[in-house]
């Protein structure tokens, strides 16, 4: 006889029952044995019914689990009715199968009755459910685009960390929400968003093309983004909802619009460098025609004395008429050094310079951009000279004094200043302030002020390079250049720059004696424009003078035996250059070159700057100065 037969069952009347249940059935004592048990055990654990009824019970139990049954065990034998647990069960072949099951106790008679369902398919489905959406939540999670999913109503059912921070709504704030009460676009966004959604869930397949609009975030923040929907569907085909993606479009719009508007500036900034170029043209070309006009005009000057024939009123108005005539000459001289100054491309050039000069020059530059916006007041205190390019100095003095006068509106002169301000700093740094009483540098641009191709202004006005030039030309300086707003308002720009070691040439403190008056001499004007040619003969009236129009003509002339004190030689002509000129006699008349003197109108080409660098000889702009030109001849003739 077996256990299982000495053990009466009263619960279970009808012995074939227990015996062909697919459930597994078993009565247990409350010692923790099996007292029966249904064969459905032995064919789904493995186990013979003497193997089940000989062991605790507790051995079969997967040992995590075994907590939970101990603590049902002593439920049911304290007299609950009725306790609900899941747990799994050793197989013979270590494996473990999951049971659910339903007991009820006697107490009286220390038994349990029981009811064991095998669940391991339904919790392995679970398992894999909860795996997939563990693995979807982590998929979406993990893209870089928003997901939104709904329903087939168009009610959000879930979003992913993105679609958040894009929408400002939590995933669980959405849940149930209408799209549309999350997603909120601009203009007419809403309606092609509601009908992009409505069309996926209709149509069951994903539309092209998206959807695109400016997404406005719940604290008010907008992006733009694209919108794509594709549509949800179960097993059976049928649509249970969408899938919305969110692509954030913003920084691609931003970098679009930066790159348009560096190549709108680039190709402004283009058209300014060729102005440049063409003002050192324009330079040159004035020059030739001043060069004369002034010459004359010196000449004029000169001839007219109160011994010449007319009345004494006569002749004081004709020297007044050339005496205007030749201001109004140098200040066209002026403004052509400035302009051959400011666009001169080569290297930089360093020298110790004042600091004053180059802020006058750059002053007269920019005025006619300060004069109709500010009053320019100049406080010059003095400063140590400093090393440094004067064109690349003057152009940071210049692009701080029209930005200072671009930050104030025209049409109020009088009730605005522009102050330029030079000092030496306690270390005995050079200091220039340019302050404005325009509306500041707000803070938000602040640190950005020197960044390339940054600026408020629009195309055309500024191309965001001039601060960060001027930057750059003053720190390759060793010095810096700040930035800040006036506690009363508007702005001041600052720079401090270190002092030049001064050198001293102990030669240049001795005052050489005067010379003596200069023989006449034999002189060769070598020009292109025969105007000038003429002129500067006059000039040198005093000399025996010859003067040709070509290098080729003046070659013919030395090589034929011509011998003169002086030469005077344009340095860019057509024919035969200046210094074409120089090499040709260098190679075949050596002894003349040291004669020559070079004549130029200010635009050189890389080769004539490079000329000018390596030859000794002096060297005269145009428009000339006649006392100067006339020193030179003296000089050249004494030596």
């Amino acid at each position: 006889m077996t256990r299982a037969d000495s053990i009466p069952d009263p619960a279970i009347g009808d012995a074939a029952f227990f015996e062909m249940s697919i459930d597994h059935l078993c009565v247990a004592g409350l010692d923790g044995y099996f007292k029966r048990v249904s064969p459905s055990w032995t064919r789904t654990l493995g186990w013979t019914a003497d193997e089940l009824l000989s062991r605790p019970s507790l051995e079969f139990v997967h040992p995590e689990d075994r907590p939970a049954v101990l603590a049902a065990r002593a439920g049911l034998g304290a007299g609950v009715p009725v306790v609900a647990l899941a747990n799994r069960y050793l197989c013979k072949d270590g494996t473990y199968r999951w049971f659910e099951w339903r007991s009820v106790s006697d107490v009286d008679r220390g038994l349990v009755y029981a009811s064991a369902r095998d669940i391991t398919a339904q919790r392995a489905a679970q398992e894999a459910l909860r795996d997939l959406t563990e693995s979807l939540t982590t998929t979406l999670n993990s893209i870089a685009d928003g997901v939104i999913a709904t329903d087939a109503h168009a009610a959000i059912t879930q979003m992913n960390p993105v679609a958040e921070a894009l929408t400002g709504w939590s995933s669980t704030e959405a849940r149930g929400r209408a799209v549309q009460g999350v997603l909120e676009l601009t203009a007419d966004g809403n309606a092609s968003l509601a009908q992009l959604i409505a069309r996926t869930i209709r149509a069951g397949t994903a539309t092209e093309p998206a959807c695109e609009g400016e997404l406005v975030a719940r604290d008010g923040h907008r992006r733009w983004v694209a919108i794509h929907c594709a549509p949800m569907a179960r097993a059976d085909g049928a649509v249970r909802g969408a899938v919305i993606v969110l692509r954030d479009l913003t920084a691609e719009r931003r970098t679009e619009e930066a790159n348009a508007q560096l190549q709108r500036r680039l190709i402004f900034a283009e058209r300014m460098a060729s102005v440049g170029t063409l003002a050192a043209g324009v330079a040159h070309e004035i020059n030739n025609p001043l060069a004369y006009v002034l010459a004359n005009l010196e000449m004029l000057i000169e001839e007219i004395q109160p011994d010449q024939p007319g009345t004494r009123a006569q002749r004081a108005e004709w020297r007044a008429l050339a005496v205007e005539g030749r201001d109004g000459a140098e200040r066209i001289r002026k403004i052509v050094r400035e302009l051959k100054t400011f666009s001169r491309g080569e290297a930089e050039q360093l020298a110790v310079i004042a600091i004053k000069p180059a802020m006058e020059l750059a002053a007269d530059m920019a005025f006619a951009e300060i004069k109709h916006r500010a009053q320019l007041v100049k406080i010059y205190d003095p400063t140590p000279a400093v090393h440094a390019d004067d064109a690349r100095l003057g152009q940071v003095f210049i692009n701080l004094l029209v930005n200072a006068a671009q930050a104030i509106p025209e049409g109020a002169a009088s009730a605005h200043e522009i102050r330029v301000r030079t000092s030496t700093d306690p270390r005995g740094n050079a200091v220039v302030e340019v302050l404005d009483t325009g509306p500041g540098i707000p803070e938000s641009v602040m640190g950005r002020i020197f960044d390339p191709f940054f600026t408020t202004k629009p195309i055309g006005v500024g191309t965001g390079l001039g601060l960060w030039i001027s930057h750059n030309i003053i720190t390759s300086l060793g010095g810096e250049l700040t930035a800040s707003n006036r506690p009363g308002g508007g702005a001041c720009f600052r720079i401090v720059l270190p002092p030049a070691l001064e050198r001293r040439d102990p030669a240049a403190a001795v005052v050489a004696p005067p010379a003596p008056d200069a023989r006449r001499a034999a002189v060769l004007i070598v020009d292109d424009d025969h105007a000038v040619g003429v002129a500067l003969g006059r000039v040198l009236k005093d000399h025996a003078v010859t003067v040709v129009t070509s290098g080729q003509a003046a070659l013919e002339l030395l090589l034929g035996g011509a011998d003169y004190d002086v030469i005077l030689a344009d340095l860019m002509m057509p024919d035969l250059s200046g210094m074409e000129l120089h090499a040709q006699l260098v190679q075949r008349r050596p002894e003349v070159v040291p004669r020559m003197i070079f004549v130029t109108g200010g635009a050189f080409t890389p080769a004539g700057h490079a000329f000018l660098a390596t030859v000794p000889n002096d060297r005269i702009d145009k428009p000339f100065d006649a006392a100067i030109v006339r020193e030179l001849v003296r000089k050249r003739v004494g030596s």
